[in-house]
């Protein structure tokens, strides 16, 4: 057992600690109060003085399958060998050893989301894992957790440099309803025993029976709008990754029940989609009423300025409540463990990180992070 005693800062989900005590058993949140009895055998913390925050949540990563510093042999997030390749699995490149986990959990990041990159209309099966561990099927909170799928420059340059569908936008549409509808053939045929397995429409067909999300690469409101008109058509549930021209459209995407992440907006302006990339998107998404979250979409931007990229939201106007949510319990909702992680609540992972001062004060450190009542 380990008692947090003194305990003040955030527990997500917009409320604060005062002189607080968190009792933590197996693993979880078992007790928060303002009083305990404390025995001599019990690993108390007294948190006078320091800030505590829910562990943070990155849902948009491509850590581990991106290794930094390597090269091409530590490139394994992108396979370039079709257009549609949903039977590969994030999972099965993830190297746990790579340093950004090391940098995560430095960082005060204790859950992430890792996928497949852009370059493919539709690129593989992704998952949520905590950032501690030695073996990958040992970290993992849900698998899969998403379907990844692309639209705009990545897969029109990758594919029309090789002449072959996509080359355009119309293209990746295309594609992307043909291999829908032949995953619905295959759905009804499978159930008939009349149809040999095939794992790229298997997967696709677990987002068909909603059992998994759709979690579409799109910054141009085009191609937000694009992949919101597939939602419709396929009745499929849909997250929007990135989301740089969202405030041109915030009030139509509010209609549509998506929740969305948006970033890496510290990323400099490197193609055309992100001209007008700022932190005014997350100001008209939450004016429109859209559930975000914010993401470093590691190695674009280090994981270690998660934190950071929330700082820099609320210097340009947002609210703190919102911009912590935004790495912590909207996060969590974005990538379905909400249960799980998020925010400091009984029955929930012991998942938080002591700061040595306000964490939206830059200059303050992560002193430790807990993951599963554990210091990493």
């Amino acid at each position: 057992m380990l008692i947090l005693k003194n305990v003040t800062g955030y527990d997500g989900t917009g409320q604060r600690f005062t002189g607080s005590t968190i009792i933590i058993e197996n693993g979880k949140f078992k007790e928060i109060g303002n009083r305990h009895q404390i025995s001599e055998d019990i690993t108390v913390i007294d948190l006078s003085g320091k800030i505590i925050t829910p562990g943070l949540i990155d849902v948009h990563t491509h850590l581990g399958v991106h290794e930094e510093g390597i090269g091409k042999e530590g490139q394994d997030f992108n396979e370039l060998s079709s257009a549609n390749t949903a039977k590969v699995r994030a999972l099965d490149g993830i190297n746990p050893r790579e340093k950004g986990f090391e940098d995560a959990r430095k960082a005060g990041v204790t859950t992430v989301q890792i996928m497949p990159g852009s370059a493919n209309v539709i690129g593989g099966e992704m998952v949520v894992l905590k950032t501690f561990g030695t073996v990958v099927d040992e970290m993992l909170l849900r698998s899969p957790s998403g379907l990844k799928a692309a639209t705009g420059e990545n897969p029109k340059r990758i594919y029309g440099s090789k002449g072959v569908l996509p080359t355009t936008r119309m293209g990746i549409a295309a594609l992307l309803r043909e291999k829908l509808t032949e995953a619905q053939s295959y759905l009804e045929k499978r159930s008939e025993g009349t149809i040999d397995r095939n794992l790229d429409l298997e997967v696709i067909g677990k987002v068909l029976k909603k059992e998994i999300l759709l979690r579409v690469h799109a910054h141009r409101a085009d191609d937000i709008a694009t992949v919101l008109r597939i939602k419709r058509e396929f009745d499929i549930d849909v997250t929007i990754e990135h989301c740089t021209e969202g405030h041109l459209i915030s009030q139509f995407i509010a209609q549509h029940n998506v929740r969305v992440s948006v970033g890496p907006t510290m990323s400099s302006r490197s193609k055309i989609e992100l001209a007008d990339k700022g932190w005014h998107t997350l100001l008209a998404l939450a004016d429109a009423g859209v559930p975000f979250s914010l993401t470093t979409d590691h190695p674009v931007i280090s994981i270690e300025h998660l934190m950071t990229s929330a700082i820099l939201a609320v210097k340009y106007g947002l609210s703190e409540e919102l911009a912590l949510k935004a790495i912590t319990l909207n996060a969590a909702k974005h990538l379905g463990v909400e249960n799980r992680v998020g925010s400091i609540e009984v029955g929930k992972d012991a998942d938080f990180v002591i700061w040595s001062g306000d964490p939206f004060d830059l200059r303050s450190k992560v002193e430790k992070t807990f993951i599963n009542g554990a210091e990493v």
